[in-house]
């Protein structure tokens, strides 16, 4: 059985969870998320989701920690959100947003002007001496990984010298120069 998926999802008590014809619908303080779901039951038991199996087939048990681990994430999208920091490594890399326009200077020879959906906030953040951030929060996490992978794919970072647009965080592998 897999073990992330026989252990039940927590509900807050300003969580409302409903399951209706495949759709589960998570409502909280921070929005609304809807999932359609197939192969397995999810069940609604007083202050717990749980998600089961009917039997052993290799579709069922790949969807069954699947399905739980989506659940977990919209409860948790709907009361604490998510945020995803891209940081800009490079001389003249540039940030900046108007509402939901982020206009991006990455070293091409024209601005890269992005329409962020309005389910997620878009915030720059430049400080003189410090690589521009661009912060990105919203409740849906999976929203928020598709356009945090849109802005980073504009110019990914580089091996040698590390130039680009990276997540606030992660290692580089990093390779050497050529040997004079």
């Amino acid at each position: 059985m897999s073990r992330i998926g026989k252990s039940p999802v927590r509900i807050p008590a300003d969580v409302t969870v409903t399951v209706a014809d495949g759709i589960i619908t998570v409502k909280g303080k921070k929005g609304q998320l809807t999932q359609t779901f197939s192969d397995v039951d999810v069940k609604v038991e007083g202050d717990q989701v749980l998600v089961e199996r009917s039997s052993d087939y290799k579709d069922q048990r790949a969807k069954h920690g699947l399905y739980r681990a989506l659940i977990s994430n919209m409860v948790v999208g709907v009361t604490e959100g998510f945020t995803k920091e891209l940081e800009l490594v490079g001389v003249g890399y540039r940030a900046s947003n108007q509402g939901q326009k982020l206009d991006l200077a990455l070293g091409f020879s024209h601005n890269i002007i992005l329409e962020v959906a309005p389910e997620v906030t878009l915030e720059t953040i430049s400080e003189k001496g410090k690589n521009p951030i661009v912060k990105l929060t919203s409740h849906d996490k999976q929203l928020l990984g598709q356009v945090a992978a849109k802005i980073r794919g504009f110019r990914r970072p580089e091996p040698y010298k590390g130039k680009g647009v990276k997540f606030v965080g992660e290692v580089l592998r990093r390779k050497a120069g050529k040997s004079a």
